[in-house]
């Protein structure tokens, strides 16, 4: 198994960083990385989607999980492996004297399958090397709404 894990905190609310996530078609507008974003049905668990990232092959994956305000998972199989990423919102609190709300947010990716001990090495690093940046999107338009 190969996983990584990153975060970052705004003082934006859950449900403002739900709506974006909520709204796939959308999703290209902080993350470059997304490219077309095309659905087969709602946001919701069980849900397929394709996503073709510029310049790159279309990859078909399934929503697994939807928890509104708090988690969605998407999961992408391969030959060999399994790709899970974990989209998750932790809100920390209020605070400050006008009651503003402080998010956590947190992508993590987990690679498992037979090939995921020679695999995941080397394809997890290309896979997550843009969340810094997609998260510090994220959060950076959440906060505007």
């Amino acid at each position: 198994m190969w996983n990584y894990e990153f975060s970052a905190e705004a003082e934006v609310t859950a449900h403002a960083v739900w709506t974006l996530w909520a709204d796939p078609l959308g999703w290209h507008t902080w993350n470059e990385g997304a490219g077309k974003v095309e659905m087969d049905g709602p946001f919701a668990a069980g849900t397929r989607f394709t996503m073709t990232p510029p310049g790159q092959d279309p990859i078909r994956m399934t929503i697994t999980e939807v928890v509104p305000d708090q988690a969605w998972v998407d999961v992408c199989e391969l030959p060999g492996l399994v790709i899970t990423t974990h989209h998750l919102i932790e809100e920390i609190g209020l605070i400050g004297e006008a009651g503003d709300s402080r998010t956590k947010v947190v992508y993590r990716t987990e690679i498992t399958g037979e090939a995921a001990d020679e695999v995941g090495p080397e394809l997890g690093p290309q896979i997550c090397a843009d969340f810094p940046e997609v998260v510090g999107k994220l959060l950076e338009l959440a906060a505007r709404a």
